[in-house]
């Protein structure tokens, strides 16, 4: 389905200048380098892999892509304004961040209401190009097979919660969207991931049923203890 642009009423579609764009990068770089340790799973590593890929789909379903760059490169600010937040709750940052590098406010605007949209917790079928195209590289960083193993205890200590508040986030946010076929906007991006999508879902939901079963719990019980006597 064509969805058109986002861009304000009136306004011409902007492009952002590459080196406009460099400066957002060179801010948000020395901002996650500076509280790397705050942001374990949204660090500078996810911004580059979200910011990468979100261009490649902005080609590929013909969204602006200086603007799908830069919307990448501040999605998350959010969680250095509270653990645990929506993309919202990062507004006031990422306007001062796009203001700082030179971004009319009109654009910034634009940019901050495509984050919003693209958030998975509350995206639907019908978003814009730009939110598709950030929305498909931020959900592909969820669904990679490498994130539970290597990244999912990160997102716990950078957000201070619990296995089982995750797996209800993850099973609670993701799997209607799964279901009701738009998990990837771009049908490249379904074609290629959408495997990886249905096993990532798989393993949470057999997690927040195994977290269910007492003798599970008790070895996580035991686990945390061992870790406690070590650390």
């Amino acid at each position: 389905m064509s969805v058109e642009k986002t861009a304000p009423v009136g306004a011409s579609v902007p492009v952002i200048a590459p080196e406009v764009v460099d400066a957002v990068e060179a801010d948000v770089h020395r901002i996650c380098i500076r509280h790397a340790a705050r942001l374990q799973f949204h660090g500078w590593h996810h911004v580059t892999f979200v910011r990468t890929k979100a261009a490649r789909f902005a080609v590929l379903n013909g969204a602006e892509v200086s603007v799908v760059e830069t919307a990448a490169l501040v999605h998350d600010v959010n969680y250095l304004v509270r653990r645990n937040s929506s993309a919202a709750t990062g507004g006031r940052l990422r306007l001062a961040i796009l203001k700082r590098a030179g971004i009319p406010p009109h654009v910034a605007g634009w940019i901050d209401r495509i984050v919003v949209e693209a958030e998975m917790a509350t995206r639907g079928r019908d978003i814009s190009l730009e939110a598709q195209a950030l929305s498909d590289a931020d959900t592909l960083f969820k669904a990679l097979p490498v994130t539970p193993v290597v990244l999912a205890h990160k997102y716990l200590e950078e957000n201070g919660i619990g296995l089982r508040e995750l797996a209800n986030k993850i099973c609670g946010e993701q799997q209607s969207v799964h279901d009701e076929g738009f998990y990837f906007y771009n049908p490249e991006a379904a074609a290629m991931y959408t495997r990886w999508a249905a096993a990532n879902l798989q393993l949470w939901q057999c997690i927040r049923e195994s977290l269910d079963d007492a003798d599970v719990s008790q070895l996580l019980e035991a686990v945390d203890r061992n870790h406690a006597a070590v650390s």
